[in-house]
């Protein structure tokens, strides 16, 4: 035994305990972990062709997003509260990463191929394993994974047992699987509440994926555009890389504010709202890169369907904002209130312009000026005492880490 003990300090094998409230920032490898579940995401947004999608085909995109946007939030959860950077964690976290890779492969012929449960069992495999490596090392840890492994491992179970199922009948399971395990912390809230998320290091975690995502609907935008532009092309384009600059602009104003801080709690609402935020940017970059190719083959009108997506895409990052600033504050100011159903309206209507070289150039007027006045909003209704929320100050960018 004291020969073992020897071998694990020696290799990094110790499991901590929870960390306390002291400064974290995103490590190196939760930056590498990060960039693969990206690729994930956009592998689920690239089954929606260059050809409008049915709402049937934008039903289980939006499905398969929850799938890998889920698996990324159990292990942040985990990162979050436990001290995440030894020998074991890191193997573990890579083995992680090759599920995930399986998954992005698999998302595009789901359910008709195996690699997509294949590689999801991998990345809650590790994850649960993670969960009973720390399980003997409080009272607190106990409690916080005895709810984890028991509804995960449930959902687990479910996901093995659809690799026995015809292709057809898989989707069945694996949404009754994903439901247990997104009703686990939601029925074990009261516990989780008690041993709440890092009121820094989550919400910074959380805020540089968004902005990869915002990187990946740029690149959506950027590839669109042909080698040899037209004027008609390149205005459409210009135009449109203002709308999720604007995004940019409002959502690093909310961040760096500080606002979440204390009212995060498990950090589960914020979380949720988080990853429609996420799916409105990957829907918002598909739409503009669409935009863009149907002006770029001469189309005169783009489809109705096509103009639709795009207005749910940017009304979908609007009431998410709202939704995130009600969790930071605990309400949300009458004037962001008023606001909001104006900037709804206006976008609905230009949606409703058939021709991308109008179209475009009025909703980034819209979306510049949504910005120009929530950014102020956000601002003026922050807590004059950055203490009380967590901090006023920018956080550090970058994956720093703070003393563990």
């Amino acid at each position: 035994m004291i020969r073992l003990r020897r071998l694990t300090a020696r290799w990094g094998l110790e499991p901590s305990a929870l960390p306390g409230s002291e400064a974290r920032h995103a490590t190196w490898l939760e930056l590498f972990f990060d960039l693969v579940f990206v690729l994930a995401l956009a592998a689920v947004q690239s089954r929606l062709t260059d050809e409008v999608p049915d709402a049937g085909e934008i039903l289980r995109t939006a499905g398969l997003f929850v799938v890998v946007y889920w698996a990324w939030v159990g292990q942040a959860f985990y990162d979050t509260r436990f001290d995440p950077d030894d020998f074991a964690h890191r193997v573990s976290v890579l083995i992680g990463m090759l599920g995930a890779g399986t998954m992005a492969v698999g998302v595009r012929d789901a359910p008709d191929t195996l690699l997509l449960p294949i590689g999801y069992l991998v990345v809650r495999a590790t994850l649960l394993a993670l969960y009973l490596r720390v399980r003997g090392t409080s009272p607190t840890a106990r409690r916080l994974t005895a709810i984890y492994l028991s509804g995960f491992g449930a959902g687990w179970l479910i996901w093995a047992a659809s690799l026995a199922v015809p292709g057809h009948l898989r989707p069945l399971l694996w949404l009754i699987g994903l439901a247990v395990e997104l009703l686990t912390p939601w029925l074990g809230r009261r516990w989780l509440s008690q041993h709440p998320v890092h009121p820094s290091h989550l919400p910074e975690r959380i805020g540089q994926f968004t902005i990869i995502l915002l990187g990946v609907s740029l690149t959506d935008l950027i590839g669109a555009v042909p080698t040899q532009p037209s004027v008609a092309v390149s205005a459409v384009a210009v135009t449109a890389f203002a709308i999720p600059a604007s995004v940019w602009w409002v959502y690093t104003t909310y961040v760096t504010i500080g606002l979440t801080g204390t009212r995060l709690n498990a950090g589960l609402g914020y979380a949720n709202v988080q990853g429609v935020l996420g799916a409105a940017l990957l829907l918002l970059g598909w739409c503009l890169g669409q935009a863009v190719r149907e002006v770029a083959a001469g189309s005169p009108e783009l489809p109705g369907m096509l103009r639709f997506l795009l207005a749910v895409s940017l009304g979908g990052w609007f009431l998410g904002g709202l939704a995130l600033q009600w969790l930071s504050l605990g309400t949300v100011p009458l004037p962001r209130i008023l606001f909001a159903p104006i900037a709804i309206g206006l976008i609905s209507a230009v949606a409703l312009v058939p021709r991308a070289t109008a179209m475009v150039p009025l909703l980034a007027v819209v979306l510049i000026g949504y910005a120009v006045v929530v950014s102020r909003l956000i601002i003026r209704f922050s807590p004059e005492d950055g203490d009380d929320q967590g901090g006023g100050k920018p956080a550090p960018s970058g994956p720093e880490r703070g003393h563990r």
